[in-house]
C-alpha cells in the first residue's frame, strides 16, 4: 500500500455513499437528476481515473457525485477521506462559485452538510420542479 501522510482517513466514503444512496430517491422525486457516484483510488497510477463501480476501487480517496436541477441549476461534489469535500454550484439564474466543504467530521457531518448543500442550490425539495 502506497504511503498516504497526507490523507487521514477522518470520513469512511463508503458510509457516506449509503447516505448519499438514501437521499437519491427523495431527490430524484423532486426532479432532481442524480449521476453516478464516481470513486478515485488511492493507490493507482496517476492520473487516477474516476471508477462508477466501486468494486473497481482498492483504496478509495474520493467520492464524487453531480446532482442537476431545472433552469441548468447543478450541484457538484467530490468527499475526500481526509475531511473535506470541493463543493460547486450553479443556481440556474445568477448563483455560482465553490462553497465552504472542510472539517467534516464523518460520514454523518457529511450527509448533513449535503442536505444543506441541495437546498443551498435548488431549494426546499417540495418547491423543486
Amino acid at each position: 500500500m502506497r504511503d498516504d501522510p497526507f490523507m487521514d482517513r477522518v470520513v469512511d466514503l463508503d458510509e457516506a455513499a449509503a447516505l448519499l444512496r438514501e437521499r437519491v430517491e427523495s431527490w430524484r422525486s423532486a426532479g432532481l437528476e442524480v449521476g453516478e457516484m464516481t470513486w478515485r483510488d488511492w493507490e493507482a497510477k496517476w492520473p487516477q481515473p474516476l471508477e462508477t463501480d466501486r468494486a473497481r476501487v482498492n483504496d478509495p480517496d474520493s467520492l464524487g457525485v453531480v446532482i442537476s436541477g431545472s433552469a441548468e441549476a447543478e450541484l457538484q461534489v467530490v468527499l475526500f477521506r481526509g475531511g473535506w469535500a470541493d463543493v460547486d454550484f450553479f443556481d440556474g439564474l445568477d448563483d455560482f462559485g465553490p462553497l465552504p466543504a472542510s472539517n467534516i467530521a464523518s460520514a454523518c457531518d457529511f450527509a448533513a452538510r449535503m442536505d444543506q448543500w441541495v437546498v443551498r442550490v435548488f431549494g426546499s425539495l417540495g418547491s423543486v420542479q
